[in-house]
């Protein structure tokens, strides 16, 4: 058990559930992938809140945030995540996104340079925005359906399916993913077939250091050496780390790499 401090924060019309670390210290936001929720941090979280205070946030549709119709954007994530800096009275937090986070807060820094002062994207879903809107609702279809199967299983047979499916997990992973699993709202795939911003316009506008950690696309990472070099010659700001023998859940199957990749950046930008 923790003494996290747990809240709510009303943001961008709706209400952010989160639990924060605490302590004068250095703050970080983390951002989680598509229905996944804040506690999903709770190993990084752990790892660092000697140093940091860390908040843990549910995005909206996830957790126990509210779980409106519409507004699944990275737009409209990376709005609720200004909103919420700027009701805790954050000091321009780093936020680390993963996956869909990491879509949230490459907007976030593109369209709110002011609110943080620096960002670790890992493997952020830029693909996301590939394919015709045709394409993009068929996958969004198949996912929605996939997870409805998910969500009609027992806590239990959604842990064995996963612990099958990921086998480089440390056992502290399950218990906030099975839970996650159990709380995030259909209405999440909604924006999956709508256009959004190209991520190359978003990383030109980036004005604060951010880390990109890749892995290995045969093991299923997104973000490919072509596509991390691609950013860096958008924009200087962007520093690469790649982590070896991990997919799109870097932190989750390579976690000493990924903290040993993060904490320079870390360090760099609260010196």
């Amino acid at each position: 058990m923790n003494n996290w401090q747990d809240g709510y924060a009303n943001t961008n019309s709706i209400r952010l559930h989160y639990q924060r670390t605490g302590g004068n210290k250095p703050q970080l936001v983390l951002a989680h992938g598509i229905t996944d929720s804040g506690l999903c941090w709770g190993r990084l979280a752990h790892a660092l809140e000697d140093e940091y205070d860390c908040v843990l946030v549910d995005a909206r549709g996830h957790g126990l945030s509210d779980k409106p119709a519409s507004g699944y954007t990275p737009e409209d994530h990376a709005a609720d995540l200004a909103g919420l800096i700027d009701i805790l009275g954050l000091d321009r937090p780093v936020v680390i996104g993963h996956s869909m986070g990491g879509n949230t807060a490459t907007a976030l820094a593109a369209l709110y340079p002011d609110a943080i002062r620096g960002a670790v994207l890992e493997d952020p879903g830029w693909r996301a925005t590939m394919g015709t809107p045709e394409e993009r609702a068929a996958r969004a279809a198949q996912w929605r359906q996939n997870s409805a199967a998910m969500q009609a299983m027992s806590g239990a047979e959604i842990e064995k399916m996963g612990r099958e499916r990921s086998p480089l997990w440390a056992d502290e992973e399950f218990p906030a993913w099975v839970a996650a699993k159990q709380q995030f709202s259909m209405n999440i795939f909604g924006a999956i077939s709508q256009n959004s911003t190209p991520w190359q316009e978003n990383v030109a506008r980036f004005r604060s250091p951010v880390l990109l950690v890749t892995a290995e696309t045969e093991r299923g990472a997104i973000i490919s050496s072509e596509t991390a070099a691609e950013a860096a010659d958008i924009n200087s700001l962007v520093q690469v780390a790649h982590i070896p023998d991990a997919g799109h859940n870097i932190r989750r199957e390579n976690f000493d790499a990924f903290l040993a990749a993060v904490r320079p950046l870390l360090a760099e930008v609260y010196r």
